[in-house]
């Protein structure tokens, strides 16, 4: 049997990732109240119809209390289900972006607590939730079909052990994605933005990979990053890590760390069966 505990700040698309769960064929269950999660696992465990579960945890059924999350984790190694913690997050003016578009109130907020100040609480309420995660993902920059693609191709269709990589491009000037395990700065390299003939180009295309790949730079730091994450992926997965994201960061997200990125996700995709890609600023 397998549980999926899906949680993250209020507004970072924990719904969204719930009903992209229940089309994949998942019993899903949205804000089950705290005290009867332990009896939840005791009742679908020997249930072949509840083979695969999610529940979402948020403020209202989750307290901040590590104690309290180990006694849950307890529980489901006690019988026997498999179980991951899926963390959503975003930043704090998105969220606040998609609250005022929404209008709904925050479960936190209150006369004397803003909306701002809510969010922050939320944050810290949930944060041994998102310590003991198997997967963070930085709902930011993503629309909600994104979203259940990501859940769809990193979640649902995971069920071998293998490890499953996702490698995104980033712009070092629109901030670094809080996702990432492991995180490439590319800036030192040529820069082709500067090239009047390749400006409206992107790292895709061939004429930016023609220009990095010439330069020595490129070759040495390509083959760098490569030679580390080849090395130590084995030990992340040795150590019981099944979700791995690795962020390649130029300056505007769009040529260098796209190439870099694009590179990365060709080699890898010979040595792993679980590969994906993801450009944020294209």
């Amino acid at each position: 049997m397998k549980m999926i505990l899906i949680s993250g700040r209020s507004g970072s698309g924990k719904s969204s990732a719930l009903h992209a769960l229940e089309d994949c064929g998942f019993y899903c269950i949205d804000n089950l109240p705290r005290p009867l999660l332990t009896d939840l696992i005791k009742n679908i465990a020997n249930h072949v119809e509840y083979e695969n579960t999610a529940v979402s945890i948020d403020v209202r059924n989750f307290s901040g209390d590590s104690d309290q999350l180990n006694n849950l984790l307890a529980a489901l190694t006690e019988y026997n289900i498999e179980h991951q913690i899926i963390f959503l997050d975003s930043c704090e003016d998105i969220l606040v972006k998609r609250y005022n578009a929404s209008r709904r109130k925050h479960p936190l907020t209150s006369e004397q607590r803003s909306l701002r100040e809510a969010i922050q609480k939320d944050k810290e309420l949930l944060t041994p939730l998102m310590d003991a995660a198997d997967l963070v993902v930085d709902t930011s920059n993503m629309s909600i079909h994104d979203l259940r693609d990501l859940i769809r191709n990193r979640i649902t269709v995971h069920q071998s052990h293998e490890v499953s990589l996702l490698i995104q491009s980033f712009g070092f000037k629109y901030g670094v994605p809080t996702d990432s395990d492991l995180m490439f700065d590319v800036r030192c390299l040529p820069n082709p933005y500067w090239e009047p003939s390749l400006r409206n180009f992107n790292g895709k295309d061939p004429e930016i990979a023609e220009f990095l790949s010439h330069h020595d730079s490129s070759k040495k730091m390509l083959a760098d990053i490569q030679g580390f994450i080849e090395y130590w992926v084995p030990m992340y997965k040795k150590s019981g890590r099944a979700y791995i994201t690795i962020s390649i960061g130029c300056t505007g997200g769009c040529h260098r760390s796209v190439y870099i990125a694009e590179q990365l996700t060709k080699y890898f995709n010979t040595l792993y069966s679980e590969v994906h890609l993801k450009h944020i600023q294209l």
